[in-house]
């Protein structure tokens, strides 16, 4: 969908990111992605940037996700409310740059 108006009228970024970083956050995406590929179907523990823990296995990773498949078990532990179906597992997908930690368990 284009907008005419818009379309004659140079956009001005409000952030662009520079170079070096670009290059660090790339770097830092493939490398995440490699370590997860290998891991495929580990259990594992992510902790996020903002402190969130997350037990589960995972299943894949790509574009600077990786997904987990959570067990019913981490509900339990984590005190959400249990689910529906109980022999449901839930997939949570992982933005690759939010993770401070992924460990395997």
């Amino acid at each position: 969908m284009s907008l005419p108006n818009r379309a004659q009228q140079e956009l001005t970024p409000i952030y662009q990111c520079d170079s070096h970083l670009h290059h660090t956050l790339r770097s830092a995406r493939d490398h995440l992605h490699q370590l997860c590929a290998h891991h495929a179907n580990r259990l594992v523990r992510a902790e996020t940037m903002d402190g969130d823990v997350f037990e589960g296995h995972i299943l894949h990773s790509d574009r600077g996700i990786v997904y987990l498949s959570l067990s019913n078990e981490s509900y339990a532990r984590a005190f959400f409310p249990p689910p529906l179906n109980p022999t449901a597992n839930f997939v949570l997908p992982l933005v690759l740059f939010n993770l401070l930690t992924i460990s395997l368990l």
